[in-house]
């Protein structure tokens, strides 16, 4: 399976959550896959999904579930130490790993090569990590879920991307319609 394959596949678990997308194409895959107020799209901050979403988390009750890239978690590696020493029950990294740089055209990561995201986060103190194949990912998020635990997935996927146009909605819709959701 590729990421949009996965993403497809987890769409109806996501529809009840708060998600924060990772920049680029997965962003452009979840929009094109099934668009809700409840997702907040990145535009353009390449790393930082992990720690809006565990700032979100933090900041009230509701599950938020990040989803996020071996790429970008390589590129702030600071949020898996963050993640570990704020526990927030209502939070799960979802790490999409395709061990390349999908958005910029499938460059390998070092999570292609040596590098286990999965180690690392459980280095940096996270107690609840969980790798699986990509065909487990939705019976592994909804675990999740239900478990009502801090959770990091790393979902292990082939490399790949589909053809999609760009978000055409305003950043600022997107931010608006996002925050009327979280309150809601």
């Amino acid at each position: 399976m590729i990421r949009s394959e996965i993403l497809r596949e987890i769409a109806p678990i996501l529809r009840d959550q708060l998600v924060v997308c990772n920049i680029g194409l997965p962003s452009q895959e979840l929009h094109m896959i099934d668009d809700q107020p409840t997702n907040f799209y990145m535009l353009g901050t390449m790393g930082l999904s992990s720690s809006i979403g565990l700032g979100l988390a933090l900041a009230q009750k509701k599950t938020v579930i990040s989803i996020d890239g071996d790429g970008s978690v390589l590129t702030n590696l600071g949020t898996l130490p963050t993640i570990a020493n704020n526990v927030a029950d209502n939070y799960i990294l979802l790490i999409i790993d395709n061990g390349s740089y999908g958005s910029t055209g499938d460059q390998p990561t070092y999570a292609g090569k040596k590098t286990s995201l999965t180690a690392v986060a459980k280095a940096c103190g996270c107690e609840n990590v969980i790798e699986c194949k990509d065909v487990d990912t939705g019976k592994v998020l909804q675990q999740a879920i239900d478990s009502k635990k801090m959770t990091v997935i790393v979902s292990k996927c082939d490399s790949g991307n589909i053809k999609l146009p760009v978000i055409t909605m305003d950043p600022v819709v997107i931010r608006d319609r996002f925050m009327k959701a979280v309150q809601a």
